[in-house]
């Protein structure tokens, strides 16, 4: 009796197995590479004007880059193709006409890691008014997918960043093609060459000061950049050495950088008194804890080559900071 209701028991458990494994779903790793941006859209609405409004808004060139370059690179995708393996692109914008005007998100819906964001709207004026009051939010959805994509890729080859642990008290990670280039007090430069050039990151602090307001923080920013660069970045010939492009307007934002308020410049660099220059982002995280601003910027040389995807690289590596309080 006792074996017979052993074995009953065991029939219900693997029952009960069975039943929560059908439960779940498989769904294949997404694919794709670092901003590539599938747009599900037939093909008279790619050439009309909604085509247009995706182009002018999540397609529009990043700001802050010596050349224009989307921020996504777009590939179109009409419905009847959107089947198979094509489905597991790890960004996905599908455009649907002849339904209610709608944005909606989506997270994982074919593969994972994957983000699909559905535009819809009976006329073609009603999808581009939604990709124009929502481009902001569709934009941040589809970077944030791609940061955490970019850094789930570093840490498969981490540089050993002790040191600059040791430093200035943060976590941070980046590559092992990187190399501390110089690393004094309160600095430090970290650079990886690449075929035409290099791509670099700078770190620094400064004491935090609450009387600053917006205006007068945004100068600051390129004060300081200027004379850092001066002291720490020399050019290619004697006297010569970074500053900032003056006629290239910077854009200043807010932003979060290990759940602290931070400053975001992004803008042009230039070498004064020599024909190179190249993109930069530039943070300054109010860490108001140790009352500092930790001061954290990337800059690209890379002569005849497009530069979105270094600043987008540098930019990951500058999000994955965790300061220790």
């Amino acid at each position: 009796m006792r074996l017979y209701l052993k074995a009953l028991c065991l029939v219900f458990l693997l029952s009960a197995c069975e039943d929560s494994n059908s439960k779940k779903v498989y769904k294949p790793q997404s694919s794709g590479n670092i901003n590539d941006l599938s747009v599900v859209i037939d093909n008279d609405l790619w050439e009309s004007s909604v085509g247009e409004a995706i182009r002018s808004t999540v397609g529009a060139p990043l700001y802050g880059l010596p050349q224009d370059e989307p921020q996504f690179s777009i590939r179109q995708i009409p419905s009847s193709v959107f089947t198979g393996f094509v489905k597991n692109s790890r960004l996905v914008l599908k455009v649907k006409k002849g339904v209610a005007a709608a944005t909606k998100f989506y997270k994982d819906p074919y593969a994972s890691p994957q983000r699909m964001v559905t535009v819809s709207g009976m006329t073609n004026q009603e999808i581009t008014d939604q990709f124009i009051t929502n481009q902001d939010k569709i934009v941040q959805t589809f970077k944030t997918q791609e940061i955490q994509e970019k850094q789930r890729r570093t840490k498969k080859t981490l540089f050993n960043s002790t040191a600059i642990t040791k430093q200035f008290g943060i976590n941070i990670q980046f590559s092992s093609l990187y190399r501390i280039a110089n690393q004094v007090d309160n600095f430090c430069w970290i650079r990886r060459d690449i075929k035409t050039g290099t791509v670099n990151l700078l770190l620094y602090s400064l004491p935090y000061d609450d009387t600053l307001t917006k205006e007068a923080l945004a100068k600051r920013v390129i004060t300081v950049r200027d004379s850092i660069g001066k002291r720490y970045i020399p050019g290619p010939v004697d006297g010569s050495y970074m500053t900032t492009e003056k006629a290239y307007t910077p854009f200043f934002a807010d932003t979060k950088i290990s759940n602290l308020t931070s400053f975001e410049t992004k803008s042009i660099w230039q070498v004064k008194d020599a024909f190179m220059s190249g993109p930069f982002i530039n943070y300054w995280i109010e860490d108001k804890v140790n009352n500092r601003y930790l001061i954290v910027e990337g800059f690209v040389f890379a002569p005849s080559l497009g530069k979105r995807d270094y600043i987008f690289e540098l930019e990951a590596i500058i999000r994955s900071i965790i300061i220790k309080q």
